[in-house]
């Protein structure tokens, strides 16, 4: 790229904003990361910028203030925003929702209004898999929106819709929602990954305490479902794959605007929970002692991708295997016994 670009990642601190903030900046972009830290660490921006080489500069602060978001916008000129910011455990948001719908819900309205105040209209959006509810397997970016099970995932739904109808009344806004599956593993460097306070809520940084030696056990919540094994089967994706999924995403909105897109990021295929924790001791020799409890409120039993419409038009595919997903975590617990601290 030529000119230089500005995307601004609310949550840029965070396991899918970091690594995303890193390939924005070797395509030539620059970031700024607009972060509360309340489940992220400074040190993440620190390791980009070791990485990249390349500036990650922050403000701390949240995306629910909106004083802070219009001094970010006057300051800067801002061409894009990728919203990574939200609260985003299925379990917690069934003990938690009004955190849920505060954070997630009112955090994207406050922030949609500050970009319309400042003609900034283009927006990449962290979605979710949880919003085609029960629907049937695979999912495609036609399959019906359901009625997730989880307030997570509603406030995903509900942002989607907000989305839907902004676009709908000004065809100015330039959108793409992504619908996650589930990332895992960390960059191969081993410098960045998930790094989650307290007991982890995803299975990977969970096997990673345990095999760190920080956990006793993991915790495998059901093995009643109607699955290969009675665990939870689930589409895994490299976190290095979902962060080059957003650059194309960014591509394509640049290159076919204004437009509101959606798009699945997956591999097309499904792991239990016992798979990846045998692929886990397949690829590092590490035992995981693990036991089963109850089933978590929230989850399904099984879901997984259609990402060919992202390979269609993105020119986009996974292309890292559980293999590299298995090696790549535990390089980067090796690297960071203790996390970022």
């Amino acid at each position: 790229m030529s000119d230089k670009k500005l995307v601004l990642l609310p949550g840029g601190a965070g396991y899918i904003g970091s690594h995303t903030a890193v390939v924005l900046l070797q395509a030539g972009y620059e970031v700024l990361v607009v972060d509360n830290f309340s489940n992220s660490s400074e040190i993440s921006l620190q390791r980009i910028e070791n990485i990249t080489e390349k500036k990650c500069p922050y403000v701390r602060g949240d995306i629910r203030d909106r004083k802070l978001l219009l001094e970010i916008f006057q300051q800067y000129d801002i061409y894009a925003v990728m919203n990574f910011a939200g609260l985003k455990a299925v379990g917690e948001s069934c003990k938690k929702p009004l955190s849920y719908y505060n954070c997630n819900v009112f955090g994207v309205i406050n922030l949609l209004e500050v970009m319309q105040e400042r003609n900034v209209k283009t927006f990449v959006f962290s979605s979710s898999a949880t919003v085609y509810g029960d629907a049937p397997i695979p999912y495609t970016e036609n399959t019906p929106t359901g009625i997730p099970i989880s307030p997570y995932g509603r406030t995903k739904l509900h942002i989607e819709q907000i989305l839907s109808d902004l676009y709908n009344s000004d065809n100015a806004w330039n959108i793409a929602i992504l619908r996650y599956f589930n990332p895992i593993s960390a960059i191969e460097n081993g410098l960045l990954g998930e790094n989650p306070q307290g007991i982890p809520n995803n299975l990977a940084p969970y096997i990673a305490k345990v095999a760190a030696g920080k956990l006793k056990e993991l915790a495998v919540f059901g093995n009643d479902y109607p699955t290969v094994d009675g665990t939870g089967v689930r589409d895994y994706i490299h976190i290095m794959d979902l962060a080059e999924g957003h650059l194309r995403a960014l591509n394509y909105l640049e290159n076919n605007h204004p437009n509101f897109n959606i798009w699945n990021l997956g591999t097309g295929s499904g792991y239990s929970v016992l798979e990846i924790v045998r692929a886990f001791e397949k690829e590092t020799g590490i035992t995981i002692p693990y036991k089963i409890t109850a089933r978590r409120p929230g989850d399904l039993p099984e879901f997984y991708a259609d990402p060919s419409k992202a390979e269609r038009e993105l020119n986009w595919k996974a292309k890292r295997d559980i293999n590299a997903m298995m090696r790549d975590l535990w390089n980067f617990i090796k690297n960071n016994p203790n996390g970022y601290e």
